[in-house]
């Protein structure tokens, strides 16, 4: 199992959402064909044919626990998990 798919199963556990690195979350996000745009803090994420976009700033080395939720939320929205 990839790190990758590990990450994404962690993510959809929804068990650790404290403990998501922020890097990986944000190459998470980019694997699925998210585009980045950075504004200071904010890391911001869109994907063509989707209303959403996804705004991160990261707590420490950490992701913050209600944004993994809602790219968690996103991820089983768009079926972007795959088989998982």
């Amino acid at each position: 199992m990839s790190k990758h798919e590990k990450l994404l199963l962690k993510i959809l556990s929804g068990t650790s959402d404290a403990n998501i690195q922020f890097k990986d979350l944000c190459n998470l996000l980019k694997d699925f064909g998210f585009e980045v745009r950075i504004r200071g803090s904010h890391h911001i994420f869109r994907k063509e044919g989707m209303a959403e976009k996804i705004n991160l700033q990261r707590e420490g080395n950490k992701s913050k626990p209600y944004q993994v939720k809602q790219v968690r939320n996103l991820i089983v929205k768009y079926k972007l998990g795959g088989k998982y």
